[in-house]
């Protein structure tokens, strides 16, 4: 087994040399403001749509690199570009926030979901921190808890319900708000304690430990829905929701709520991992029927990234060499197909065979978060 140093070492040249310098040079609108997300394998734009859950989310990747590693000017700058164009266009009088503009910020399409609201509000957040906005917080602070509102009735943001619906709830909802709360709160965090005990709460709910399972999906009560959305699993969202919980685990000394967080981790990546390719499936469903979404077998960039960190934190935790092991196994195979060297950044979409798909770096999904912020947290994490 290599040594941590060996790890650190390849992370921060991945983060700073590769990666961090492709969004840099390419997406960055200095007249308009914002970012474009729409980038070819060389940074070349193919569309000029700005995609706000992949703006906010830009925005707070600058600021942390502003507020974590160095305090560089043109790290601030790109920030502050991300803000403005977000408080400037994004979010209607309302508080609902666009989830796709032109370049210039003219809406182009809204969704019935409140996740581009939390993309702003994260993005708000470090904005502030990095900047010393505190006008930028009290944005954030005045918008979450909107979207705290919101998230209890989704007909609110236009989703309707009909009759035939099975009453249901999202992982992603709780696992967002908790995530969203970390980084709008702080060192603050006992004022939003009655929120966080409810997403952790309504977290659990997914969480099976007679069949070491996460859903996505489940009745409001946490019982299981014998339907295609209800046997539906996403390992790469479950691991991410584990090192989420984890993170308040430790937090709030909740040992219980630590060894649930390590579960929640290692469940999901056995259950995901491909034994006969490798790498991470994207859907499985839970009585191995065919998942009915096509993609299902391909291998995604966004799941081993959130595995990457989610094993280091689970293995700096328990000591757990089972951890470590299969931190090692994700690196491999992660920095074996998914980085691109010759134009820099990641391919975000492999086979099952771990082909690519998609030769584009950054897509309406796709941008600078997932492989940016696990690079980050790792190195971070080993530093320590």
């Amino acid at each position: 087994m290599k040594a941590l140093a060996h790890y650190r070492s390849v992370y921060e040249n991945e983060l700073f040399n590769h990666v961090i310098p492709f969004w840099e040079k390419h997406s960055v609108d200095r007249r308009n403001g914002g970012f474009w997300n729409c980038l070819d394998r060389d940074g070349t734009r193919y569309d000029s749509k700005k995609f706000i859950w992949l703006n906010g989310r830009q925005t707070w990747m600058f600021s942390k690199l502003y507020t974590a590693v160095e305090q560089r000017p043109e790290w601030l700058e790109i920030a502050r570009l991300g803000a403005d164009f977000l408080r400037t266009h994004a979010r209607r009088d309302d508080g609902r926030v666009y989830f796709s503009m032109t370049e210039t910020g003219e809406p182009v399409h809204m969704q019935r979901k409140i996740f581009s609201e939390c993309f702003w509000i994260m993005a708000m957040a470090g904005y502030s921190r990095a900047s010393g906005d505190a006008s930028a917080m009290g944005e954030a602070k005045e918008l979450l808890e909107k979207v705290w509102k919101w998230s209890r009735d989704l007909a609110k943001v236009g989703r309707p319900v009909y009759a035939g619906d099975t009453p249901s709830q999202s992982l992603a909802i709780p696992m967002i708000l908790l995530n969203l709360i970390e980084e709008v709160a702080g060192d603050d965090r006992e004022t939003y304690r009655p929120e966080v005990e409810e997403c952790i709460e309504r977290m659990l709910l997914h969480v099976h430990e007679d069949e070491e399972t996460v859903y996505e999906t489940v009745a409001p009560d946490g019982s299981f829905i014998d339907s295609i959305e209800g046997r539906l699993l996403n390992p790469g969202h479950a691991i991410e929701a584990g090192w989420f919980l984890q993170h308040w685990a430790q937090y709030l000394k909740r040992d219980d709520l630590s060894r649930t967080a390590v579960n929640m981790v290692r469940w999901s990546y056995d259950r995901g991992w491909d034994r006969e390719k490798g790498g991470i499936y994207y859907f499985l469903d839970s009585k191995g029927y065919s998942p009915t979404q096509l993609e299902w077998n391909m291998k995604l960039w966004w799941p081993h990234c959130e595995a990457l960190y989610a094993h280091l934190l689970t293995y700096s935790i328990t000591g757990n060499e089972q951890d470590r092991a299969a931190f090692e196994q994700v690196h491999e195979y992660t920095f074996s197909h998914f980085p691109d060297h010759k134009f820099g950044e990641w391919y975000g979409y492999l086979d099952r065979d771990a082909r690519v798909t998609h030769r584009f770096k950054g897509g309406p999904y796709k941008g600078c978060f997932h492989v940016p912020r696990a690079l980050l947290l790792c190195w971070k994490r080993m530093s320590e």
